[in-house]
C-alpha cells in the first residue's frame, strides 16, 4: 500500500475516533477461568474481563486477545505495552467482553491443541452469554495465531487485527513451532499448511487490519506485505499500517486504528 493511502486511511480513522470519543467505559477486574479441554481432557485456562456496566441480558461482542511469544494469558489482561493496552481500550469502549486465552502457555502456537480449546472456549462463551460479533487481536506470535485460527474457522471471526505477524511457517519454522506442531515440516507439512494464512486468503472475507515495522528482525513484513495485496485483489475489506522505520512493535494508535477498522466494516457472526 502507498505510504500517501496509508496516511489518508489513518486521517479517516483518526477523524472517525474524534468525532465518536470513547464512553467513559471501563472493563472488571479479570477472572481466571479454569476449564477441561475437551481434545485431551487436561486443564486449561482463559482470562475473562467483563464491561463495568455488563448486562447479561443484553448482546455483547467478544474481543478475543491473544499473548506473544514468553509470556502467557495475562498478558493481555495486565501488560501496559501500547498492544494490550489499546486492546484493553477498545473492548471497554465497545462494552465488549475481553478474553485472553493462554493457548497451552508460553510456546503457545496456534497448535491443533490450541486450535480445540479456542472452539471450545468460543461455544462455552456463547453458551453463557448473548454473543454478537466475534474479533480475534494479538501481536507477534499472537498476530499469527489470531490469523491461522481465521483462516481454519473462518466462520467464526467477525474481523482480525494481527500486529506484527508471519503468515508462513514453512519459513518460519523454530524449535517452538516444531514443538506445538508436533514435529517439522518436512514431516507434518499439512499441518504446516493447514495453519499458514498465506495458503488460505479467499478464507478472510471477514475485515482484515496489519500492522508491520519495516525494520522488524523478528517477522519480516514482506511475506505480510503481499498478502494484504492478495486480500485486497480478492475485494477483502483490508487495511496494512505499515512503518518503514519501526521493528517488532506497534504503538498504541496504529493498534487502536486497525481495530477500529475492523469494528466499523464488521458484522454479526
Amino acid at each position: 500500500m502507498a505510504a500517501n493511502h496509508i496516511i489518508t486511511a489513518l486521517a479517516v480513522f483518526g477523524a472517525l475516533i474524534s468525532a465518536h470519543p470513547a464512553p467513559a467505559q471501563t472493563l472488571g477486574q479479570p477472572t481466571d477461568v479454569e476449564f477441561k479441554a475437551k481434545i485431551d481432557g487436561t486443564a486449561q485456562r482463559y482470562i475473562e474481563m467483563l464491561p463495568s456496566n455488563f448486562d447479561e441480558s443484553q448482546p455483547h461482542s467478544l474481543l478475543i486477545a491473544f499473548h506473544g511469544g514468553g509470556s502467557d494469558r495475562w498478558q493481555y489482561a495486565k501488560d501496559p505495552r501500547d498492544e494490550c493496552r489499546a486492546s484493553r481500550d477498545i473492548a471497554a469502549k465497545y462494552n465488549m467482553i475481553y478474553i485472553c486465552p493462554d493457548c497451552r502457555g508460553k510456546g503457545g502456537w496456534m497448535s491443533p491443541r490450541a486450535e480445540s480449546d479456542l472452539v471450545q472456549i468460543i461455544k462455552d462463551l456463547r453458551h453463557k452469554y448473548k454473543i454478537d460479533k466475534i474479533f480475534l487481536v494479538g501481536a507477534s506470535m499472537g498476530a499469527c495465531n489470531v490469523l491461522s485460527f481465521t483462516a481454519i474457522h473462518p466462520e467464526l471471526v467477525s474481523g482480525v487485527s494481527a500486529q506484527n505477524a508471519l503468515v508462513n511457517y514453512f519459513e518460519f519454522a523454530g524449535e517452538s513451532v516444531g514443538e506445538a506442531f508436533g514435529g517439522a515440516p518436512k514431516d507434518l507439512p499439512a499441518v504446516y499448511k493447514k495453519f499458514s494464512a498465506a495458503y488460505w486468503p479467499e478464507k478472510f472475507t471477514m475485515p482484515v487490519a496489519f500492522t508491520v515495522g519495516g525494520k522488524d528482525p523478528l517477522a519480516p513484513p514482506e511475506s505480510v506485505r503481499v498478502f494484504d495485496s492478495v486480500l485486497k485483489a480478492l475485494g477483502a475489506k483490508e487495511l496494512l499500517i505499515d512503518r518503514p522505520d519501526t521493528s517488532h512493535l506497534t504503538n498504541y494508535e496504529d493498534t487502536t486504528a486497525a481495530l477500529e477498522f475492523v469494528i466499523s466494516n464488521a458484522k454479526s457472526k
